[in-house]
């Protein structure tokens, strides 16, 4: 055990309870004698930690401090634990960054923690080689317009870009007002108020080609409205038209969709028949259409009606489609 982690151990269990015995403190560090008078005597001639020993209970304590003054250890101390942790996160956001937004900021943080922890059994490599994250669908992000889209989200300040509308491959030159930045689905989308359109949009990150902080301040539109406006429906593509699909699926298929989250007010019960039914509300179809063909015979539209006959005939025309090849 090295000395930062034997300090780091003396301060939890000083900070932890009332007062803590001499050999309670080496049953816990298993050293030496020697070495724990020395630890102790660095914790208050470096770090100016106020132990005492008091006779009356028989063990060391912090004692009361006046004042703001406040004894804490300084810089970065964890355990060996919560290194392990703390690195297996930064692994973990590094396979789920896929636009490489966060790596850049966090890797100072990594350097750190692995020089807290030393290169024992390469902890790193064991990492990297026993937890793998595959990220499929997601989306490459320009950094520099994730970045100016933040800080303008923070600042409050308006936007101009280029935004390229896929739909009808269409370049457009807006200000923007943004609100909030969503992940869904592996990819980032900006929610801001159009001055263009004088209404709530929502705008892929990657489909903004180019940005601008002007210094008018952003239009704030209120969360409520936002809702109303984005949050109500299915997905991303959201509004406030809301409806309701029924679908049914099967019982092969219920054990698996019944742990699956489509939208925050879903409403899902398994029937008699082993069936899992889930309600969910939409407001545009094109993605909701996606999500539930991709379950092929195993999923059944009960209502709408309208939504179930749009279902039908795009299965109807993807068949057709197929046979005249």
């Amino acid at each position: 055990m090295s000395i930062n982690e034997r300090i780091y151990q003396i301060d939890q269990l000083l900070n932890g309870r009332k007062f803590v015995t001499f050999e309670e403190l080496l049953e816990r560090l298993e050293i030496s004698r020697a070495t724990l008078k020395r630890d102790l005597a660095y914790m208050r001639d470096r770090l100016n930690a106020p132990i005492i020993f008091d006779r009356e209970v028989g063990g060391y304590r912090l004692e009361k401090q006046s004042g703001n003054l406040k004894y804490e250890l300084p810089g970065l101390w964890f355990n060996a634990d919560e290194i392990f942790a703390l690195l297996t996160m930064q692994h973990l956001l590094n396979g789920l960054d896929s636009g490489g937004i966060l790596t850049p900021h966090i890797k100072p943080l990594k350097s750190r923690l692995t020089e807290l922890l030393g290169s024992t059994n390469d902890p790193l490599d064991q990492l990297q080689k026993r937890i793998k994250i595959e990220t499929m669908g997601s989306r490459k992000f320009n950094l520099d317009h994730f970045q100016a889209i933040g800080s303008s989200l923070l600042k409050r300040k308006q936007l101009h870009i280029d935004y390229l509308g896929r739909g009808k491959n269409e370049l457009t030159s807006r200000d923007i007002s943004p609100q909030r930045l969503i992940y869904y689905k592996d990819n980032w989308y900006l929610d801001g108020w159009c001055h263009l359109k004088e209404d709530i949009r929502s705008f892929s990150v990657d489909a903004i080609q180019r940005v601008e902080i002007l210094e008018t301040k952003a239009k704030d539109v209120s969360e409520e409205k936002l809702n109303e406006e984005l949050g109500s429906g299915y997905g991303i593509f959201s509004g406030k038209d809301v409806k309701w699909v029924t679908l049914k699926f099967s019982p092969e298929r219920a054990r698996w969709v019944s742990k699956e989250k489509w939208h925050p007010k879903q409403e899902g019960q398994f029937l008699d028949d082993g069936s899992y039914q889930l309600k969910i509300p939409y407001s545009k179809e094109p993605e909701l259409l996606i999500d539930v063909m991709k379950y092929g015979p195993d999923v059944e539209v009960t209502a709408p009606e309208d939504l179930r006959k749009k279902i039908q005939a795009t299965l109807i025309k993807t068949l057709e489609k197929y046979e005249n090849r």
